[in-house]
């Protein structure tokens, strides 16, 4: 597609890959030994099975931060919060949700 500006064509910038394909080369030749793998390559050695399991502690504490949020908005809207309304009860209420999401996006 050209555009015409002024009575010249010029075509539109369509993007493109800004490094060259393949990225830098490396000093040294490919090894399999780990020992000879740069520490800025893109290998990422895996997971051990161990680390990938929470501890029991991390979904109960989860559900309680949720349902403590969901029962603290839940008691405010319908009044049976003590000492009135107060926006301290929101906040609490949102803090202990949002406690409980960040909870569930540690375990495992």
């Amino acid at each position: 597609m050209a555009f015409y500006t002024l009575g010249v064509a010029q075509k539109k910038n369509r993007g493109g890959r800004v490094t060259p394909k393949g990225g830098h080369a490396p000093s040294h030749t490919h090894s399999t030994n780990a020992q000879d793998i740069s520490p800025n390559s893109r290998y990422t050695p895996p997971v051990p099975e161990y680390k990938k399991q929470s501890p029991q502690w991390v979904p109960v504490l989860m559900f309680v931060l949720l349902g403590l949020g969901a029962l603290i908005i839940l008691f405010y809207y319908l009044g049976f919060v003590p000492g009135g309304r107060s926006n301290w009860y929101l906040a609490l209420g949102l803090s202990s949700l949002l406690g409980g999401l960040y909870t569930a996006t540690k375990y495992h």
